[in-house]
């Protein structure tokens, strides 16, 4: 009979050479616009209600550099062989148990745009209020929306093109505003690298450290899961073994961009709350200075939610979204999908909690980061079997669709971040990695053999460091033969 498969949609084919547009610099911009971020300041005004700016800095720096580390390792699926996030996933929580975690990924993404569009909505409506005297945050957060969905289902190419325009003046508005916040800071007789709220010392200064720390790695712990999706559009030679320099475009930008600029990002923030004791530059901003230079001011908050909510929201929640959807929802819809949820979660009402859910998804996240790392570095030694992760009969449908030692690990590991919300990120990490590597090569691949595991060969299962372009074939329909219970199922493209 025919049977409809639902793993090859098209927006979900993997990337050939011709198809990677983004460049070092593009992705390095792509990385100053998503930094620029409501959460991102809401880091640095909470570190200095107990630490001084210095240390709340260093923090920073420790962990974007870590978090950039565990990105770099997960984007190299896509790189390699350009597959998105929701499909390698189908490798260590099988065809139909992708869908949890990614559809989890997804939500939270979502949950990200709406909170960045609100962010950016009320700098719109600030810019509106000087120029025409309107007031109203709802419409412009509507408008601003839309601009967004609209601007992500264009493809990715007008994404790279969109953070090229923004991040050279995000950079220098961003200097100009650090000016501005420390003017105000001074006005009000605080020295901004030295001042502390409420001073900590001892263990209790030692544990606010790490809650910087790791409040950075939680954020981005929602790119570092699903960087393939993006790391798939990366321009990377062909026929290069060595994983540095075919990896350079997604170093420079995890390593460099993001440490730099999270870190000016987090010092804004603790300016701000220095001023005027608010870390939302939007209001600091309003209170410091006025006019033209205000409204200036005000649109570089504009062009990084736009930049931001692009690149690390909108398009792993879309592509997630049209991988549940299948191949009759494509990408585009899965913009809209994104679009309506980051609504309908009401984000105006999300900030109070914002440190504590970065720890809380870091934790989770980070136990699938582990997996994947395991699963993809330990395991398969990169190599993968990619044709079947489209066949519906393939060796990743494991138990009904579903990798039991994926779903475990990603259960204990999220719920040993739990407990331990200061070190979640790491806890979550090691623990996850630990339980797929060891229950996986113990247990789950004796009783679901993989190919690529028994066959360690490079030129069946490498992609574009052996010089292949992943070429995905077959109808989106396969027939298959009426299945007898206990015989195994037989498949005929």
């Amino acid at each position: 009979m025919m049977k409809k498969n639902h793993l090859k949609s098209p927006d979900l084919f993997p990337i050939g050479e011709s198809g990677r547009k983004i460049t070092p610099l593009g992705y390095s911009f792509m990385w100053v616009g998503m930094v620029v971020v409501l959460a991102t300041f809401a880091i640095g005004g909470a570190g200095v209600m107990s630490l001084p700016l210095p240390m709340v800095l260093l923090a920073t720096l420790i962990g974007s550099i870590a978090i950039g580390i565990f990105t770099s390792l997960t984007a190299d699926i896509g790189i390699e062989h350009g597959l998105s996030f929701p499909v390698y996933m189908r490798a260590p929580f099988g065809t139909i148990g992708t869908h949890i975690p990614s559809v989890a990924r997804g939500v939270a993404a979502s949950m990200w745009f709406g909170i960045n569009t609100y962010f950016g909505s009320t700098a719109m409506n600030g810019i509106l209020n000087i120029l025409f005297g309107f007031d109203n945050w709802f419409v412009c957060f509507l408008i601003f929306a839309v601009f967004q969905l609209v601007n992500t289902a264009l493809g990715i190419k007008a994404v790279e093109r969109f953070a090229d325009l923004a991040a050279p003046i995000i950079i220098l508005i961003s200097i100009w505003m650090y000016s501005s916040l420390s003017d105000e800071a001074a006005s009000q007789g605080r020295e901004i690298w030295s001042w502390v709220e409420n001073p900590v010392t001892g263990a209790a200064a030692f544990s606010a450290f790490l809650v910087v720390i790791f409040s950075n790695m939680g954020f981005w712990a929602t790119i570092g899961a699903d960087i393939p999706s993006i790391s798939r559009f990366m321009k990377a030679p062909k026929n290069e073994k060595n994983w540095f320099k075919r990896n350079k475009s997604s170093l420079i930008g995890n390593l460099v961009a993001l440490p730099l600029t999270q870190a000016f990002m987090v010092v804004i923030g603790g300016v701000s709350y220095i001023a005027v004791l608010n870390y939302d530059p939007v209001v600091a901003l309003q209170k410091a200075a006025s006019g033209l230079f205000l409204g200036v001011l005000l649109l570089m908050v504009v062009l990084a939610q736009w930049s931001t909510n692009i690149a690390a929201n909108i398009v792993p929640a879309a592509t997630i979204f049209s991988n549940v959807g299948g191949p009759k929802f494509p990408f585009w819809a899965g913009v809209i999908t994104a679009g309506i949820v980051g609504i309908v979660v009401q984000p105006w009402e999300l900030f109070d909690v914002i440190i504590p859910v970065l720890l809380f998804v870091g934790g989770i996240l980070s136990a699938i980061i582990g997996i994947l790392v395991a699963d993809y570095y330990l395991l398969r030694k990169r190599r993968v079997n990619v044709p079947d992760l489209y066949e519906y009969h393939g060796q990743y449908r494991y138990m009904g669709g579903v990798n039991l030692a994926g779903f475990i690990s990603w259960i204990i590991g999220g719920a040993a971040s739990y407990f331990v919300p200061n070190y979640s990120f790491l806890v979550g990490f090691v623990v996850g990695a630990a339980f797929y590597y060891v229950l996986c090569k113990y247990w789950w691949f004796k009783k679901y053999e993989q190919a690529e595991i028994i066959d360690p060969s490079d030129e069946k299962y490498l992609g574009i460091s052996v010089g292949r372009d992943w070429i995905i074939e077959g109808d989106e329909f396969e027939t298959v033969l009426e299945e007898v219970p206990g015989s195994p199922s037989i498949t005929m493209e």
